[in-house]
């Protein structure tokens, strides 16, 4: 526990999927894909990551000089690319700022998130698809952040970061001790996983129960009047 960060160090499909980063199984179709791709970052892109900022969630009418006007003033900017479909044009809603002073990076990535753009709020956050080790992009099941009607939820960057776990106190060997403390704790199944699924269970039943005594007592006082 003392080494754990809400922010990933390295990007890990499983634990970008989990709420906490402890999965010890992927819970979407999505995971898997991720986890067994073998993505190697574009190498047609130009620039230093480490001064290159990522800009989403953009308004599909915000051009190139609009982006360059807003975030010009946290600094001198390099390069500028606003993604767009080879097809249609259109833009895809992200682009890549890279500055000419890590200063500058600094300052737009605490300053401009969440910004109002042409009725947009951005989402601002340094580049990872080359700076951050095993990056697997949204596209292919992995990515960070997302919307909950997505179905794909992925923790560990800023937009959500891993939440702490939480800490279920001593286990049967420290209480007991001894090797008849590890062999319940292994023999009996009663892992942190399985504590868990048990706990929801256990929530779950007491939901259920509460619900039909809520039903029972109406019933009761309707009966009455």
């Amino acid at each position: 526990m003392a080494d754990w960060c809400p922010i990933a160090k390295a990007y890990n499909p499983l634990k970008a999927g989990s709420i906490d980063g402890t999965d010890v199984e992927p819970h979407d179709r999505a995971v898997w894909r991720a986890m067994c791709a073998r993505y190697k970052p574009n190498k047609g892109v130009v620039g230093d990551p480490l001064l290159t900022l990522f800009v989403a969630r953009l308004n599909p009418q915000t051009t190139e000089e609009k982006l360059h006007k807003v975030f010009s003033k946290y600094g001198d900017i390099q390069r500028l690319r606003l993604v767009r479909d080879i097809i249609t044009g259109f833009s895809k809603g992200y682009a890549f700022i890279e500055y000419k002073e890590e200063r500058s990076v600094t300052r737009a990535r605490r300053d401009a998130n969440k910004l109002v753009v042409d009725q947009h709020e951005v989402f601002v956050d340094f580049e990872q698809e080359r700076t951050l080790k095993g990056w697997v992009p949204r596209r292919l099941g992995g990515g960070l952040g997302g919307k909950k009607e997505s179905g794909q939820l992925r923790f560990g960057g800023r937009d959500r970061p891993f939440r702490k776990p939480i800490n279920l106190g001593a286990g049967p060997t420290q209480e007991w001790g001894g090797d008849a403390g590890r062999s319940w704790d292994r023999g009996g199944g009663r892992g942190r996983e399985d504590r868990h699924r048990n706990r929801e269970a256990d929530w779950g039943s007491r939901e259920r129960r509460d619900y039909r005594d809520r039903e029972r007592d109406d019933r009761r006082y309707r009966d009455r009047r």
